[in-house]
């Protein structure tokens, strides 16, 4: 399958890298510091979410900021060694024009900047849970992402392998492509479903960009 893009954006966590260990390690850690009963740290979806949004489910508003600040502590002093790039990252991102693409995260920019910088990916775009005010499913982070960029949001491809993330896609208008690396294909729903990046390719011409997709 081939689709024609004028952009491509990239969730981090689960689609170029993964980071899933050391989040579960650093929210376990934080939720035993906060005194959060293991059944309610439980039923709370850590993935795909910002940590305000985590936090705010979990604490009372006043705690909120502290927190915030105690979580990503832990997890950019865990980033050393807690991330691994996932197949077809690297090819795939060496073979576009930086103005071509962005990575659009619910992290904040200095964890997302430490995760990337980990593995060597340094995007001329980045989207982070600093520059938005309503987190995935809403679709604001991606079209955020699209004016930056300076595309039309129906020309934009989203990659993503949550539930939320792609319904923030959907939503902003763009074509997406769920990738099976965190979820069963049965939980996303997107135009095109794939294992992980290792199946995707993409040529740059003449300010387009032709992706092809092996299902």
């Amino acid at each position: 399958m081939k689709i024609h893009a004028d952009a491509l954006l990239f969730d981090n966590d689960g689609t170029l890298i993964s980071s899933l260990d050391s989040v579960h390690r650093c929210w376990t850690r934080w939720a035993e510091e906060y005194d959060i009963a293991p059944e309610d740290f439980a039923r709370v979806e850590l993935h795909g979410r910002p940590a305000v949004e985590i936090a705010a489910d979990l604490l009372p508003a006043g705690k909120v900021p502290g927190a915030l600040a105690r979580i990503e502590q832990l997890e950019v002093e865990d980033a050393a060694g807690g991330v691994t790039l996932l197949p077809g990252t690297r090819a795939l991102l060496a073979g576009l024009p930086p103005e071509r693409w962005a990575v659009v995260t619910s992290a904040t920019r200095r964890l997302a900047e430490a995760r990337l910088g980990e593995v060597g990916i340094r995007p001329k775009k980045l989207i982070a849970a600093d520059d938005i005010t309503r987190g995935k499913p809403d679709p604001e982070p991606f079209l955020l992402a699209a004016r930056r960029l300076g595309v039309d949001p129906a020309r934009c491809v989203v990659f993503e392998d949550a539930p939320a993330g792609l319904a923030a896609g959907r939503a902003a208008g763009m074509t997406t492509v769920a990738l099976t690396t965190t979820h069963p294909a049965a939980e996303l729903s997107a135009d095109v479903v794939v294992p992980d990046l290792s199946a995707v390719s993409a040529q740059a011409t003449d300010g387009t960009v032709e992706i092809s997709l092996a299902g």
